[in-house]
């Protein structure tokens, strides 16, 4: 690291002393206001805060309908009967087709996720097999429900990064906040910039722009897992559902400010204990380290801002190749991910909906909730908890609860625990961050322990 920090400085000069074109400042200045307009800037559709994204997402939602969930059934299994297929092929035949084998040649672990996600796709819109599969609450939640959701999103979120990632935008921001991120959260100022792409817009979004940043050598092992645990918020859309569902939509500005609050409570405290503090600050080897936000000390923090977001727009070789690669990210995502979304999704809701599990290791919550004085401990306890499997959970259990301060409560969980594996905990396992699932569990209790007193304080205090 020492080194790659002596090259950053030896070429500081050269930077410093570079006179940019208008139309090198227009390659770095227009892509990245439309990267802003699309990912970061709120806009009022039919009275829902949205983004440009989400506008995008929608109208193709809307635009396939009930055929959106055929298609994809349809992607699926064809995921998993060409995946079967090319990774029992010999290799000698795959290496003539090295595209196809970098999306369908993998291991036999992620080869059988993809064939059972594909299997569980047909049953759930066929109404084959066992009921618990194809159950609306479990199969057909993720089916009908989520899929849909995460498919569009993710094709134009892969379509539309480079917006964000290649011309400048995020070095420009890295360098401006860095001051702040730093010290107060122990990151680059660069991950201000996931954080508001998932407040916008979605958190899977950030976790996509987390991993990039990070398989690109941005961000290190520590704070790759730190931004995708702590930084993958839910967006103010979701939580507009959320506070529908669960009944306090009349006092959502007091619900999304306990959010925040709680939020940022666990972003300080999460990446100074362990297991994220254990983190090594070393880079994604195959790239090394390719991110130096330090300012000159004799040029302006903005100048210096504008400089490297020009610098990082002049690397890109033509709107060809940035295009092909996410068309690349699309595939690896539709055909990767989704299959596993379908199967890992649908386990876990059986297991929330059909089996104790949720009741049992919510037990030791009960006392906790009953000093916190929060009404129907008991009843409330597993809503607390099952967000671990599905972030929408916790709403439709918490529903039924009574007291308006426990929903509230719940709610407010809903949207800090932030690790849910129905999505953003599947997308981590999935990428090269080197987060576990028993890590992930306990980051999910951590969050839950630190959000869950500060909700109920200001639930009591303020609201109620």
């Amino acid at each position: 690291m020492k080194a790659e920090r002596a090259h950053y400085q030896e070429n500081y000069a050269e930077t410093k002393s570079k006179g940019y074109t208008l139309r090198q400042y227009l390659t770095f200045i227009i892509p990245s206001l439309i990267g802003i307009l699309l990912f970061l800037v709120p806009m009022s559709i039919n009275g829902t805060v949205t983004i440009g994204l989400g506008v995008m997402a929608d109208g193709m939602q809307n635009a396939l309908g009930s055929s959106l969930p055929v298609i994809l059934a349809g992607v699926l299994a064809v995921s998993g009967v060409v995946s079967l297929l090319a990774s029992v092929a010999p290799a000698s035949m795959m290496d003539k087709y090295p595209g196809v084998s970098t999306v369908f040649r993998v291991p036999p672990f992620w080869l059988t996720l993809r064939l059972v996600g594909g299997a569980f796709a047909v049953m759930t819109l066929m109404e084959w097999g066992p009921a618990l599969i194809g159950h609306e609450f479990t199969g057909g939640v993720v089916l009908y429900d989520l899929l849909p959701v995460l498919a569009v999103w993710f094709l134009f979120a892969s379509l539309f990064m480079p917006l964000l990632l290649e011309y400048g935008l995020m070095d420009f921001i890295g360098t401006l906040v860095r001051k702040v991120m730093q010290p107060l959260f122990k990151l680059p100022g660069r991950s201000s910039v996931d954080a508001m792409a998932s407040w916008m817009g979605s958190g899977t979004v950030g976790v996509l722009l987390t991993t990039k940043q990070y398989e690109d050598g941005y961000y290190s092992k520590r704070e790759a897992a730190v931004v995708a645990t702590n930084f993958s918020i839910a967006s103010i859309a979701f939580s507009l559902v959320i506070a529908n569902v669960i009944g306090i939509e009349h006092r959502f500005v007091e619900f999304y400010f306990t959010v925040i609050v709680a939020g940022l409570a666990a972003a300080v405290i999460c990446p100074r204990i362990p297991p994220l503090s254990w983190k090594k600050d070393t880079y994604y080897e195959p790239v090394g380290q390719k991110i130096n936000e330090e300012t000159p000390s004799d040029v302006s923090t903005f100048k210096w801002a504008v400089t490297q977001g020009v610098e990082k727009a002049q690397s890109v070789k033509s709107v060809q190749s940035v295009a092909v690669k996410g068309v690349r990210n699309v595939m690896d995502i539709w055909v990767g991910l989704l299959p596993l979304v379908m199967a890992l999704g649908t386990v876990a809701l059986i297991v929330a909906e059909f089996t104790p599990v949720f009741n049992i290791l919510s037990a030791p919550l009960v006392p906790v909730l009953e000093l916190l004085r929060l009404p129907e401990a008991e009843a409330a306890a597993p809503a607390m908890i099952v967000g671990f499997a599905d972030m929408f959970l916790p709403a439709v259990i918490g529903s039924g609860i009574e007291s308006e301060l426990t929903r509230f409560v719940i709610g407010v969980l809903s949207l800090t625990q932030l690790i849910y594996m129905s999505e953003i905990g599947i997308l981590l396992i999935r990428s090269k961050i080197p987060l576990t699932i028993t890590e992930l569990a306990v980051i999910f209790i951590q969050r839950t322990l630190i959000t869950l007193p500060i909700a109920a304080l200001m639930a009591h205090l303020f609201f109620f």
